[in-house]
């Protein structure tokens, strides 16, 4: 099982299992409505590196991204619900828009990002790169999606 965790435990958490060898990778997202392909998404992502770290926007941070009607699930029940996946180590909040910052901070060894993007469209590549930070791209599964799920629940 998982922990949630603060920003700043997590940088020495890092910090402290890289020294003794271990590797972390991270990925960052809403998770609102967790569904199959977050679940493969997530399961990719731990197989990169011994340690995965999800940095979970919060509530604030997903309604600036998504919208004033979400999340549908605030943001303490999604970090237990992630952390009590075993595809994942860590969870940690975080209020940006954008996981730049907090990226550079931790220094990861791997960090995944869904195959929409490349190394040229990554907002996070000047920051990877600066870091060596090895990047992932992930496929999704064709047609999961949250907004699916939330417009199918509205269809009725």
């Amino acid at each position: 099982m998982g922990q949630v965790l603060g920003q700043e435990e997590i940088i020495e958490v890092v910090k402290n299992g890289q020294k003794n060898g271990k590797t972390f990778v991270l990925t960052n997202g809403c998770f609102d409505i967790l569904h199959v392909g977050h679940i493969r998404y997530l399961k990719k992502t731990k197989s990169f590196a011994d340690y995965s770290i999800i940095l979970l926007n919060s509530d604030k941070s997903v309604k600036a991204i998504k919208g004033e009607s979400r999340p549908v699930n605030n943001e303490n029940d999604r970090a237990e619900i992630l952390s009590s996946l075993s595809c994942v180590d860590y969870v940690v909040l975080f209020e940006e828009n954008s996981p730049a910052g907090l990226l550079d901070k931790i220094k990861p060894d791997v960090y995944t990002k869904g195959a929409d993007y490349t190394l040229e469209t990554l907002p996070e590549r000047d920051i990877v790169l600066k870091n060596n930070i090895r990047t992932e791209f992930v496929e999704f599964v064709q047609g999961k999606s949250t907004t699916n799920i939330i417009n199918k629940i509205n269809d009725k």
